[in-house]
């Protein structure tokens, strides 16, 4: 039988590179987006592609129910993968800045997931895969509200793999670095939006630490891969027997992960407040 699989966040980067990559291996792909615009293309590219959008609870429901619909209530799959970022001083990050991030990048995730995890239920099995970063485990400057929004869904979804086990749904976390996407792009808006960094204490760092990378023309971070490393690790997760509860792409992640077994806090924060 084909396998199902439910991926949010697919207008471009690491959704659409999943969608493409697990259609490609004969999975039935629903590609959702957040822009009906962006539905529409995806659906002329022969996808299913269902609107929801993390902070739209009832396009939460009704996307969900379309899937549903269209395979007979089942699913076999969800990638939690829809997310932003903003980049910010936690000083000067507003709450509704903050409660806009945690609506995208937290609650949306976590009223699907519940969602799901009867349908699976029902089935006796299922792939929960959420997409997760290496600022997920290890904080950055001007990152702040992102960092939490991935701390709060490690946190969510390590308790949730304890409560799954013996259900036959996987949990797991796939933890990239940086990836070359439109990331940076809609973070700029999210930073237009919501920063004025000429009233800050530290406008100087703005100028010259966030606005020269945000908006700057040349080409990758150092160590960025493309979204394909980010659906080879999905591949991994959805179809090896007993996935890994996590996943880990780029250089920066794996290094990130060994220096923080190691270092003492102390000496991580010296290396890190460098960056």
């Amino acid at each position: 039988m084909t396998r199902s699989i439910l991926i949010t966040g697919c207008s471009s980067g690491i959704g659409l590179d999943a969608a493409h990559g697990l259609r490609a291996r004969g999975w039935r792909v629903f590609a959702s987006c957040r822009q009906a615009a962006d539905c529409d293309r995806l659906r002329a590219e022969g996808f299913e592609s269902p609107r929801i959008d993390h902070a739209d609870p009832a396009s939460i429901v009704e996307g969900l129910t379309e899937v549903l619909e269209a395979t007979g209530g089942t699913l076999d799959a969800l990638f939690n993968n829809g997310a932003w970022g903003l980049p910010a001083l936690v000083e000067d990050t507003p709450r509704e800045a903050l409660e806009a991030i945690f609506h995208a990048n937290v609650f949306g995730v976590h009223d699907l997931t519940r969602r799901v995890i009867p349908v699976m239920r029902r089935q006796g099995q299922g792939r929960i895969v959420t997409c997760s970063s290496v600022l997920g485990f290890v904080a950055a400057q001007f990152r702040g509200p992102y960092c939490a929004t991935k701390f709060a869904l490690e946190g969510l979804t390590d308790a949730l793999r304890l409560e799954m086990r013996g259900t036959g749904i996987h949990v797991v976390l796939i933890e990239p670095g940086p990836i070359g996407t439109a990331f940076r792009r809609n973070a700029a808006l999210q930073y237009e939006r919501w920063i004025d960094p000429a009233s800050s204490v530290r406008t100087d760092d703005y100028r010259f630490r966030v606005e020269k990378r945000l908006y700057r023309p040349d080409g990758p971070d150092r160590f960025e891969l493309p979204p394909a490393a980010v659906t080879a690790k999905l591949v991994r997760a959805l179809e090896t027997r007993n996935p890994r509860a996590r996943y880990f792409v780029t250089t920066p992640t794996f290094l990130a992960a060994a220096l923080k077994r190691i270092l003492p806090t102390r000496t991580a924060d010296r290396l890190l407040a460098r960056q």
